[in-house]
């Protein structure tokens, strides 16, 4: 055999190798695990309440997964790395509140608003990047500290008080409004879940064609050997944290033009139901492995979920004890799917 059809042989081998690992591996069966688990859950909520699949229902689970699967995107790319984010529910806060402050204090125009948040938000990434890579602060820790300085400033910055956007004609739309609508009424799906797909479409793109993913996932599997062959780990880690960040501004934007305000004091425990679902989607707590659908998937789930359990009244401190218990059985699922790797 010629060194030519030894070479052809060696990257068909690969190439068959890395597509059984992208449909029969511990992530693709993860993920299937996870669709057929949101399956069962909308047909056991739709026999146990008439009312889960109205409509109006229907929207407001769209409504509330729109945020959280914006925030558990972001989560994504910073657990695929093998780090974690504790902040991003304060600053998807913060982010809001300083929306606030440009359109609402100084009048600025909308799109001005719109930048400033995602840019607040992107900037707050590259700090918690910067103390994790440069300073060597554990993620938990390096995190956990930005989420309560985070939650501090959205007080300070609003004097403790909700910032609200009736002087910001437009704003609303961001959320609320539906473009399907206007085309399709009878199927008005709300603005915020087009954002959150297209988010997800790019979001996937630049996971899996761009550099900036290739060493996400390199990050995770490896990072001393990614450091040894040369990379400037310390500069991908901080942009990595910098795009999470980002992402954690447009849903800033998003429930603030869902609730037409800036609340302060809201965002805290978001990030439990982001991280459980990037968890229940496949994403690896130890890094190197995940998906973006997976965790669209995750995010779904957490939201009939909830929403389910409101509908059969069941009291909000027990919906916590079951969130709670998802969290413990996705991250006990990642071990055993770990063990047998």
């Amino acid at each position: 055999m010629t060194m030519r059809s030894e070479a052809l042989t060696m990257t068909k081998d690969g190439r068959l190798s890395a597509m059984k690992a992208r449909f029969f591996g511990p992530t693709a069966r993860q993920k299937l695990l996870a669709f057929a688990s949101l399956v069962l859950l909308l047909i056991f909520f739709s026999f146990a309440s008439p009312v889960f699949m109205q409509i109006d229902n229907i929207l407001g689970i769209l409504q509330s997964t729109a945020v959280n699967g914006v925030l558990a995107i972001a989560c994504t790319f910073v657990i695929i790395t093998g780090g974690i984010d504790l902040s991003v529910g304060t600053l998807m806060t913060f982010c809001a509140v300083m929306a606030g402050v440009f359109l609402t204090y100084w009048e600025l125009p909308m799109w001005i608003g719109v930048v400033a948040a995602i840019a607040t938000g992107a900037l707050s990434g590259v700090v918690s990047g910067t103390l994790i890579a440069k300073m060597k602060i554990p993620p938990f820790i390096a995190t956990l500290g930005m989420m309560m300085l985070l939650k501090g400033l959205s007080l300070v910055v609003s004097g403790t008080r909700p910032i609200y956007f009736n002087n910001t004609e437009n704003f609303p739309m961001i959320s609320q409004d539906s473009l399907i609508g206007l085309a399709l009424p009878n199927l008005p799906i709300p603005n915020a879940v087009l954002i959150l797909f297209a988010l997800a479409a790019l979001a996937s793109v630049v996971l899996n064609r761009t550099a900036l993913g290739r060493y996400t996932f390199a990050l995770g599997s490896n990072e001393e050997a990614v450091r040894l062959s040369g990379v400037n780990v310390d500069r991908w880690k901080i942009a990595i944290y910098g795009l999470g960040g980002s992402i954690c501004g447009v849903a800033g934007l998003l429930i603030a033009s869902r609730l037409n305000s800036a609340q302060p004091a809201l965002g805290q425990g978001y990030e439990l139901e982001a991280i459980a679902a990037v968890v229940i989607g496949g994403t690896s707590l130890s890094g190197g492995a995940g998906t973006i659908l997976g965790t669209i998937i995750g995010a779904f789930i957490m939201s009939v979920l909830t929403n389910g359990l409101r509908i059969l009244s069941v009291a909000q401190e027990w919906q916590t004890v079951v969130t709670g218990v998802i969290i413990i059985l996705a991250v006990y699922a990642d071990i055993l799917r770990r063990r047998k790797v």
